[in-house]
This record gives C-alpha cells, sequence and structure tokens, in this order.
C-alpha cells in the first residue's frame, strides 16, 4: 500500500510500489520514478458521482496516480495535515483534501444548513475505509476532541473536517468576532455533540456575507 510522510509540513510524498492515489488535480509538484497520472471524472465515483457533484455544488475534481517511486504533492503551500481511517468515515470541505489512499471510498453527505451558510452547497465530502488521507489548512490545523460531556462550537469558516459520530447544529444569533465588534451581519456557529474529533484551521474561508 502507498506510504504517506510529510516533507516539512507542506509537501506530501508519498511513496508507491505499484499502487494508486488519488489527489487533487494539479497538486502534484514533482515526482521520482515511473509514474501514470489520469483525470477521474466526478471526484473519482464515475458518471454519479460527476452528477451527484453537479447538484450538490460540492466540487472535487482529483486524478489518480499510480506507478513505483515517490510522488510530491502540494497546494498554494497550505499546510498538510495526515489522517489515519480505520474503517470510519471522514467528512472534509472538497477544498480541503489534498490526497487519499485509492481504496479508500469518496463521496458526498448533506450537512444542512452549514454547508448552505458557507456557500459550499448543502453537501460536503465523505472518505471512507481504511487507509491514510491529507488534508490542507490554511495554517497549523489543531484537533479538537468532543465528547458527550464537552460539546465544541466552531466558526464556520474555520471548519476543516471531521470524524466519529458526532451530530451537527447549526446556530444562528451569535458568532465569534460579533462580540469584537467586526461582525459582517452573518451570526452562526456549528455545535457538535456526540464523540469524534473536529479538525479547525486558524484562518477563516470568505462566505456568501463575507468573513465569518
Amino acid at each position: 500500500m502507498a506510504q504517506f510522510r510529510l516533507q516539512g509540513s507542506k509537501v506530501l510524498a508519498v511513496d508507491m510500489t505499484g499502487d494508486a492515489v488519488k489527489a487533487k488535480n494539479g497538486s502534484m509538484v514533482a515526482y521520482e520514478g515511473d509514474m501514470t497520472f489520469k483525470k477521474m471524472t466526478g471526484g473519482g465515483d464515475g458518471l454519479r458521482g460527476m452528477v451527484t457533484r453537479r447538484l450538490t455544488g460540492e466540487q472535487m475534481t482529483v486524478m489518480e496516480v499510480k506507478g513505483h517511486g515517490t510522488c510530491y504533492f502540494a497546494d498554494k503551500a497550505s499546510e498538510i495535515n495526515l489522517v489515519n481511517l480505520h474503517g470510519e468515515t471522514l467528512y472534509v470541505e472538497a477544498s480541503n483534501l489534498l490526497c487519499t489512499e485509492a481504496t479508500l471510498r469518496t463521496g458526498t453527505s448533506f450537512t444542512g444548513l452549514r454547508g448552505a451558510s458557507q456557500g459550499n452547497g448543502l453537501f460536503t465530502t465523505t472518505v471512507e475505509g481504511t487507509g491514510q488521507a491529507a488534508l490542507l489548512s490554511d495554517g497549523t490545523a489543531i484537533v479538537l476532541r468532543v465528547t458527550p460531556q464537552t460539546p465544541l462550537s466552531v466558526d464556520p469558516g474555520a471548519y476543516i473536517a471531521h470524524t466519529g459520530r458526532l451530530r451537527q447544529h447549526f446556530q444562528s444569533g451569535v458568532n465569534f468576532r460579533t462580540f469584537l465588534g467586526e461582525g459582517s451581519g452573518e451570526a452562526f456557529q456549528i455545535r457538535f455533540e456526540g464523540d469524534g474529533l473536529v479538525y479547525v484551521q486558524p484562518s477563516e474561508r470568505t462566505t456568501f456575507g463575507g468573513d465569518v
């Protein structure tokens, strides 16, 4: 199986011995050995995946990289975070997914108002199975544990991904910048309850109403 490792914090090196990975289209920066590159439709899920993503607005253009040697991936000097999956599901914003082992299944999942508030549609990308995935973040991401006793509230623009048995609630009426007098008119946050991990970046995306 392909082996993921970091070269510094902004380059992903993947060692392959005839294996394949799915990576964000155009993210390959160098490779050693014999590699082939193939653009995949529908985020690697074929025609059905392509139709689903067009309907949901969740955009993910990927390529399959296969061969023997080492391939290096990066995207706009973003920080890279490795995630090991053991038969679970990773929910991740499409723009934050850099690379996965080809054996992992990708799809889409309904996220409700959180997705609508970010302008990314009502769906988010899912990665399922056992293997490694690499996530992008604007700055060094932190991983926060959610337990039944310790729910977590997250700024939607800083959210990257989550795993585990978590329930999401869209909360309106307040956001973090409102308290500082820097609100853009969008007052909302995501509340996670249950048991799992949430990945958060120290930067915020732009939403329909401006910066969150």
